[in-house]
């Protein structure tokens, strides 16, 4: 029984692909005033991102100066509740991400 292959291969890929393969890269040559960076408008957005979040303060001053003049005035109250919470909170956290000694 002979076997015959039925399917002719075609050649269907272009000189072009061979040609860019062997061609010599143009980009080797060029000079440093030639390069061109382009940054994604992402890009951009995460830089402002990053500088809004570097300008904002990390204390709350107003907040702080409110909390000043009710103590000076005798208005401000400590919820010892929410603060004992607090601080079990803080403990739990503290001695959750310790490394556990065997």
């Amino acid at each position: 029984m002979k076997i015959d292959n039925s399917v002719k291969t075609t050649n269907t890929v272009t000189g072009e692909s061979k040609t860019r393969s062997t061609r010599p890269s143009t980009s080797t040559s060029s000079t440093p005033s030639d390069t061109k960076v382009e940054i994604s408008s992402l890009s951009g957005r995460m830089q402002q991102l990053e500088q809004a979040v570097a300008d904002t303060p990390v204390v709350d001053s107003g907040r702080v100066d409110e909390i000043k003049q009710a103590i000076s005035q005798g208005q401000f109250q400590v919820n010892s509740e929410k603060v004992a919470d607090g601080l079990i909170s803080s403990v739990r956290q503290m001695l959750a991400a310790q490394p556990r000694s065997v």
